[in-house]
This record gives structure tokens, sequence and C-alpha cells, in this order.
């Protein structure tokens, strides 16, 4: 027996309060260590879940239910502080650069995974799914900006919001594809969706705005119950997201935005941020890395190296994207570099539909592979 294999054996008999401590050492010790060798903390904690993750040193399991819960809090938290943070009279000034720039970073690496996937020989629909996953992007390096006190800088802004808006396109179009498969084309079902989508975010922005900040009001003199209401808003603005089949992260950011001046410099708020960067968001990032496995990860990139790097060169269009709209905005090279650092990252929602669509029994389509190939590819 080799000296991992001993390692994941007595792993495994360890009791849950000493990963927890693990945990809590990873979490404190890491970002660190990282900062001592130039490496951002989010990469640190991500390359210390694949360290004790599953496939390597087995501490932990592939979806340890209190560690997914954890992570799951920090995800939705990481946006809900995203709406929270931003300056609401600057937002509503770049609101239309929002959109249009939300429109630039989804339309094209769609378009540029679509054409790797047809090139490829995967189906319309199966090159479209990949198109989508490219399409989509996570706010991973965002705590980098909040470190450093850069939230309410208009590019970080605008990007904070084409950011919701491209994660939730990404996954209309995912949603239509999965449908496509299994029924095929209805456009019935994506009137629906889209009827929604148009329901949800004003009801959110506006109707949990004036009820949210009703009822944070009233419980202003009481600390502890002001906390406890700003996670459950988060929670149902979340909530209500998933039901219509969008990822929690939309809802938690549009909250954040709905509660923004009513939270305003409020100590509770300072708290929970306190709390959520001290040991959520971390959770979210450490258990990221539980779902990276390094000998599939390389072995993929030997195996199919064109179709790794052409799905790789794909993702270019998120800093032809950022060139484009960060040009048309007159920013600065700097600028445009820390845009597109924003919208580079494929892990939550990205990883949520590619989870789900390799998980997908699908039929033959004329097709060279099938969805979970293209979630494969995306994730590797």
């Amino acid at each position: 027996m080799g000296f991992l294999e001993i390692i994941r054996s007595h792993a495994l008999a360890l009791p849950n309060l000493a990963r927890f401590a693990l945990a809590m050492a990873i979490i404190v010790g890491v970002p660190r260590l990282s900062r001592k060798v130039r490496l951002p903390a989010v990469v640190g904690l991500l390359l210390s879940g694949v360290l004790v993750g599953p496939h390597v040193l087995g501490i932990f399991a592939v979806h340890p239910a209190i560690m997914d819960f954890l992570a799951d809090l920090g995800k939705l938290l990481l946006m809900f502080f995203a709406g929270l943070e931003i300056d609401l009279a600057l937002f509503r000034r770049a609101r239309t650069r929002s959109i249009i720039f939300g429109l630039i970073t989804t339309s094209i690496p769609l378009a540029l995974g679509t054409a790797v996937g047809l090139w490829f020989g995967y189906s319309t629909v199966t090159a479209i799914v990949l198109g989508s996953l490219l399409a989509s992007h996570t706010l991973l390096a965002l705590p980098i900006i909040t470190r450093f006190g850069e939230t309410r800088l208009e590019p970080v802004v605008v990007t904070v919001g084409a950011t919701v808006m491209s994660d939730t396109l990404s996954l209309i179009v995912y949603a239509i594809c999965a449908g496509i498969f299994h029924s095929g084309f209805s456009v019935f079902n994506l009137g629906v969706q889209l009827i929604e989508i148009a329901i949800f975010v004003p009801l959110v922005l506006f109707g949990l705005s004036r009820l949210g900040a009703y009822l944070l009001k009233k419980l202003e003199n009481d600390e502890d119950s002001y906390f406890v209401l700003m996670l459950g808003i988060m929670g149902v603005a979340g909530l209500l997201a998933q039901s219509i089949n969008l990822p929690g992260i939309v809802g938690a950011f549009l909250a954040g935005l709905a509660v923004n001046a009513a939270v305003h410099e409020k100590p509770a708020k300072g708290k929970l941020e306190f709390f959520a960067n001290s040991l959520f968001i971390p959770i979210f990032f450490i258990v990221t890395g539980f779902l990276i496995n390094p000998i599939v990860f390389f072995r993929s990139l030997v195996d199919n190296f064109a179709l790794a790097s052409a799905v790789i060169l794909a993702v270019v269009g998120k800093l032809i994207a950022a060139e484009i709209a960060g040009r048309a905005f007159h920013y600065s090279s700097a600028e445009r570099l820390t845009v597109w650092s924003l919208t580079l990252p494929q892990v939550a929602a990205t990883l949520a539909a590619a989870l789900v669509a390799y998980d997908t029994p699908l039929t033959a389509q004329g097709s060279a592979s099938s969805t979970a190939d293209c979630s494969t590819w995306c994730w590797c």
C-alpha cells in the first residue's frame, strides 16, 4: 500500500470534528501563506480544497452535505454583498453599460463555444450547450477587489451588473437546449421562462425593496433580529430565483441591490460581512476545490489536447468582450484587464449547469458526443 493510500485510509476514520478543525486551519493559514508567495488567497483556498478533497487525500467526501450547504451560503453571500456594496447612484448611471456589456460578454463566448462544438462534430444543440457554459462566469476575484476597497469603481459596478445578465442569459439558453433534447423546441416553454424572469426581477428589486426596508426599519433597534432578517431576505430571493430555473446567485445579487439603501452603514451589515468573509465564502472556495480531479484533468488534456485547447481558446471571448466594451466606454488598459479578470473565472453558475448536463441522459442526435462531454470539457 502506497503512502497516499495509507493517508486516505486513515482519513476515512477521522471524526467530523477533526475535519472541521482542519477546515478552520485551512481558512486561517492558507490565505496568509498565499500572500507570502504572492498568490491570491482564493487560489490558495481552491488548491487546498483539491489537496484535502476526495480525489487526492480523501479527507472530505465528494459532496459533504454540511460543507456543501455552507458553500452554497458562501456563494449567495458573495453575490449578496456585491449588491450591497454597489454605489446605487453609480449603478443607475451605469445600468445601460451593464446591459450592453452583459450582452457582449455573453454573445461572443457563446458564439465561439458553439463554433468549437460544431468544429469537433457535435450536433447543433450540443454545441450551443457548450457555448452557453462558456458564456457564463463567476465573480471569483471579487473578494480581491473588495479587499482593496475598489467595489465602487464604475468598471467593477458595470461588470457585477453584467454578471447577473450573463449568467441569466446563458442559463436560459441551456434550459432551452435541455428542453429541446427531451421534448423538442417549445415556444410556449420559452415564453413562460421569459415571462417568469420579467416578473421576478421587478418583484425583487421593487417589491422586496419596499417590504425589506419596512421590516428592517422595524428591527433596526434589535441587532440580532436585523442580522437574521438580512440572511432571510437573501435566502428567499435565492429560492425564488431557483424556482424559475435561475441560479440562486442572481436572486442574492438582486436582493442585495433591493435592500442596499436600507442597510447602508448599519452595524448588523458589518457583522454579517465579517461572518461571511471569515467563514462562508472561504468554505465556498474550498468546497469548489473538492470537485477537481487532478488525474482526470491532466488525462483529459493529454488524451484530447486539441478539443481542450479549443475550449480554452474560446474563453478568449471574454477578453474580446472586455476590450470591445472597455474601449467603447473609454476605460483605461488597467480597467479593461480588471473587467476581463472578473469575467474570466467559470465556477458557480457554469459548474452548476455543467453538472446538471453531465447527469442528463440524452438521446443520439447525430453528434460525436453528448452534453456530458461538453460539461466535462468546460470544467476541465
